[in-house]
């Protein structure tokens, strides 16, 4: 470490001992999206930022139920479970509300300090690096729905997750009503998430009972990832701390709407201006607009794994569910997956509608810069706009522009995926692909409900 980084590590850590502080917290996120990480002492702290710290590389061996995955080359009985290196980034500190305590953003690194080639922060920022090597950068913001209950970690456990009490009855979106009665619940989520540095543009009811969705303030693309991982557990944090319990799973229940992760985003040059509006063309499309346009439409298919990572992602990819089925574009158009957002030259941008809240934000974010990165580079044209219902052509699209109806299919055709190695590395693509074939026979070998309900008495 640097002189100048050390008198200001000094600085920090009599700031945090003036101020009462004594343990800091850190997390780094996995490939699921789950947020892994530890209180550590402020003498822990100084050494990792001085020298990287060690991770036991198990969270790249077990699923979201701390199970291990069985197939997976990287880790497992085979390996011994060693620890992998992480390193704090500095630039993240923010302070959790409630917590009088500095939280940093870690990134996992190999032992030697070298890339590492699964971390989901990592890979979405090799695609910056290619955009940054062509002069450019990228502006995204996330946006959020998810559903909250009048019920306990406890309780959902009791009930099976069945006849689950919202915080709200009935449909009510965008409704003044039910913001205003619970308007203590809804400006503290906002407070809250400004205080961590994870800044809200909007925050409003949606359709279906106790349904919230979040519109985060746009930024950098890899703070944008960072902010997203962050307010989706901190969200859940917030809600647990008032005895409520929150979910984004991309559909909790069939009676009811999916949970969307969609994704803004535009592309700016070294001076910040939109290269995506061009005046007096359709759209005020841009050339690079359309190439970006264009490498969506062709790649999402086949990098569509990164996007609906859950057996659950795939109840809400349906017709008529307000979530795209194919690879379809259009100007102001809800129906499509890619939706071209016409909005000046400070705020032209498109917004991709294909993920669910399940998604793992760096993973989501990736995939869809990847895609459109490659559009872009090969100046793709894309097809013709769709005007109307996007689901009514649908089943005329060719093949290849259709999404994949299950987390099996999207794992062959996202393993098979050119593409997806030169984008994110075949390490990375061959562990992804292993670690969702997991979760399909995990599934495929556990009895649910459906199978009881179905078979019980008549078969």
């Amino acid at each position: 470490m640097a002189g100048d980084d050390k008198e200001r590590l000094a600085q920090k850590l009599t700031q945090y001992r003036d101020r009462g502080v004594t343990q800091v917290k850190l997390g780094l996120t996995d490939i699921d999206g789950v947020i892994r990480g530890k209180y550590v002492s402020l003498e822990k702290f100084a050494g990792l930022l001085e020298k990287q710290g060690g991770f036991c590389d198990c969270v790249f061996g077990w699923d979201v139920n701390d199970q291990l995955y069985a197939g997976v080359q990287y880790t497992g009985w085979h390996t011994g479970f060693p620890d992998t290196g992480y390193r704090l980034l500095v630039d993240s500190e923010r302070w959790i509300p409630d917590e009088d305590c500095p939280f940093f953003i870690g990134e996992f690194v190999e032992t030697d300090g070298s890339t590492h080639p699964l971390c989901p922060r990592t890979r979405l920022s090799e695609i910056v690096k290619k955009f940054s090597q062509l002069g450019l950068s990228v502006r995204a913001g996330f946006e959020y729905e998810f559903f909250v209950f009048e019920e306990t970690p406890h309780s959902v456990r009791d009930k099976g997750y069945r006849n689950l009490i919202p915080l709200t009855p009935g449909n009510f979106g965008y409704s003044v009503l039910r913001t205003s009665v619970e308007s203590e619940l809804f400006a503290g989520l906002m407070e809250y998430s400004a205080a961590l540095d994870c800044d809200l543009e909007a925050l409003h009811c949606e359709t279906g009972p106790g349904v919230w969705e979040a519109a985060m303030k746009a930024k950098p693309l890899l703070e944008a990832a960072d902010r997203a991982s962050l307010f989706k557990t901190f969200t859940k944090v917030y809600l647990q701390k008032r005895n409520l319990i929150g979910t984004f799973m991309a559909k909790w229940s069939m009676d009811y709407p999916g949970q969307s992760g969609h994704f803004h985003f535009s592309i700016e040059d070294e001076h910040h201006n939109n290269q995506f509006y061009a005046k007096n063309k359709p759209g005020n499309m841009s050339d690079m607009q359309r190439h970006a346009v264009a490498g969506l439409e062709l790649y999402l298919p086949e990098l569509l794994l990164m996007l609906a990572p859950t057996i659950n992602s795939y109840t809400r990819l349906v017709k008529g569910a307000w979530a795209p089925t194919a690879a379809t574009w259009g100007i102001e158009n809800r129906t499509t997956a890619i939706r071209v957002i016409p909005a000046g030259p400070s705020a032209q941008r498109v917004e991709c509608r294909v993920g669910g809240a399940d998604g793992n934000p760096y993973l989501a974010a990736a995939a869809v810069m990847g895609a459109a990165l490659r559009g872009i580079e090969d100046k793709l044209e894309p097809t013709q706009a769709v005007t109307g219902n996007a689901y009514e052509v649908e089943d005329s699209l060719d093949v290849s522009r259709q999404f994949p109806t299950n987390l099996r299919q999207a794992a062959e055709l996202f393993v098979g995926s050119k593409v997806a190695v030169e984008l994110f590395g075949g390490e990375f693509v061959d562990h992804f692909y292993r670690t969702r074939v997991w979760e399909c026979e995990e599934y495929e070998r556990n009895l649910n409900s459906w199978q009881l309900e179905r078979y019980f008495e008549i078969i």
